[in-house]
């Protein structure tokens, strides 16, 4: 796949961890989008489509909702996948024990930490220490893999911060999670926070970045840089309210940008983005970097020559790479290189005096605010 990705892109060179993993949260976070809510057979093949992406840890649920839930999580656990299955859990036994009926690998333990939070569950800063590392030794005690998550943890007091993921790390917890749960963080921030954890802090740091202000990404790759090295993502991007990381622009990101290459089937991007589109009934921007139906799609006439004559010239990386294909558009924009490649296409030969009276009619057809289609320009090409 590397001679899909133009030689002219400057990778930058960075400091990033060498054990970096990616943890999808499409089926927990993604389906508490409003409105979203998925079958147990639509779940089924969201992680059977993650799981041929290559994505190690799956986030398939959070058991409490329903037994329907549990059900969902009990089938993609049956399926035997590589990925391995995890769930979000309160800090609370039935939580644990749910999980532990649904038969996952592991589970994300979460508790409010910051003021605002203490001060909706009326809690001390003691009262969740105790509480949460109640949950954390039950949960290892049942043998699962655990991360602990401090919700709001962007807005946590720093030192707080610090001791409780301390705390948890000596309970022998796998993970710490940095929930930036309402967005808030910038790159810079996400950058101070991590380096100032990793001094008291040896095992994994996990991102999960919601993107309020469009910043979960930077945040993330911010993260990572700083010390981070497991990342949770949504497909799509889809979440609560702005959504969370994207996974298919951060793998892409982290490949073609920075060189570093998780070895995910890439090619299956474009398949899982559509299945989720289709089952959460929510559209993909024709912009939306990586999946966007115009991410591909050249009208330009500059841009046509160029990328008839060098794709690179107008793309960093080919579309097959992630699934999707180059579509060549007519329009008001478009040139006499773009007529030819089209009628080429369609094995059409035409005088080459006539490519100008052609490509005059689609100018003025498109800024009439037609669409010049295919069967648009057969019609066109027929007139002449």
């Amino acid at each position: 796949m590397e001679d899909h990705i133009s030689p002219y892109n400057k990778k930058a060179k960075c400091n990033f961890p060498k054990n970096i993993t990616i943890c999808d949260t499409t089926l927990r976070d993604g389906e508490q989008t409003p409105g979203v809510s998925l079958s147990e057979n639509e779940k089924l093949d969201i992680a059977i489509l993650l799981d041929k992406l290559k994505i190690p840890q799956i986030e398939a649920g959070f058991p409490p909702v329903s037994e329907k839930e549990k059900k969902s999580i009990k089938n993609i656990v049956n399926e035997g996948l590589n990925s391995k299955t995890i769930t979000l859990s309160r800090a609370k036994k039935e939580d644990i024990d749910a999980s532990l009926e649904c038969g996952v690998d592991g589970t994300i333990i979460f508790i409010g930490t910051s003021e605002i939070q203490l001060g909706c569950k009326k809690l001390s800063q003691e009262e969740v220490i105790i509480k949460s590392m109640d949950i954390i030794d039950y949960a290892k005690e049942h043998g699962l893999y655990v991360g602990f998550s401090a919700e709001d943890a962007t807005r946590t007091d720093l030192n707080f911060l610090k001791k409780i993921y301390s705390e948890a790390q000596e309970r022998k917890v796998d993970r710490v999670h940095i929930a930036d749960t309402v967005g808030a963080i910038t790159p810079q921030g996400m950058e101070y926070l991590v380096k100032e954890l990793r001094k008291d802090i040896k095992i994994d740091i996990n991102l999960h970045c919601h993107n309020d202000f469009g910043m979960a990404q930077q945040n993330a790759i911010s993260g990572l840089l700083a010390g981070a090295n497991i990342v949770e993502t949504t497909i799509n991007g889809i979440g609560e309210r702005a959504g969370n990381t994207p996974l298919e622009e951060l793998i892409m990101s982290l490949k073609v940008l920075y060189g570093i290459d998780l070895e995910f089937n890439t090619e299956l991007i474009k398949k899982i983005s559509k299945t989720v589109e289709m089952y959460t009934k929510i559209e993909i921007p024709f912009n939306k970097p990586i999946v966007g139906k115009n991410i591909f799609k050249h009208e330009s006439g500059i841009h046509v020559d160029g990328v008839i004559k060098n794709p690179f010239t107008y793309e960093p990386f080919s579309p097959k790479i992630v699934g999707q294909e180059r579509n060549l558009v007519l329009g008001k924009h478009s040139g006499s290189k773009a007529i030819k490649s089209k009628l080429n296409q369609f094995g059409i030969k035409i005088k080459e005096n006539k490519i100008p009276e052609i490509l005059k009619i689609v100018k003025e057809t498109s800024e009439n605010g037609n669409i010049i289609n295919d069967n648009i320009l057969k019609e066109i090409v027929e007139k002449i």
